[in-house]
């Protein structure tokens, strides 16, 4: 599997503060966010659930990665995904970081992966409705 989800209490921008929160905890900010529904709409005219992609990085472990393999920032950010299903349910999606930088077959990056998925899991165990 390349991801692993978790439903979430609350409504959407509700949800998009505590997911960002909960990453904050576990050290990761929000480098960029992008607005799926609504680049659909101005792009295509199409409407479509709330649907947001989250950049997140933990500087300290992203420059572990940068360290052992300079080309590792084709991988990078952790890509966060909060969405609201068609049942008005809020699921939040997580990169699994073991997943894509196994990619790379590197044991250190493998370790690495391990360490930035525990944190994910920790966020997603906070968010666990």
């Amino acid at each position: 599997m390349y991801g692993f989800t978790v439903n979430t209490a609350g409504d959407f921008n509700a949800a998009l503060v505590r997911v960002t929160e909960a990453l904050k905890q576990e050290g990761f900010g929000v480098l960029t966010e992008i607005d799926v529904a609504a680049t659909l709409k101005a792009k295509l005219g199409i409407d479509k659930r709330p649907y947001r992609i989250l950049g997140a990085c933990n500087p300290k472990l992203a420059n572990q990665a940068l360290e052992a393999e300079p080309d590792i920032g084709l991988l990078l950010p952790c890509n966060v995904v909060v969405r609201e299903d068609d049942d008005g349910k809020i699921v939040v999606g997580f990169m699994d970081p073991v997943s894509v930088l196994g990619l790379v077959e590197r044991k250190d990056l493998e370790v690495l992966g391990s360490e930035v998925r525990a944190k994910l899991q920790r966020v997603a165990d906070a968010l666990r409705a």
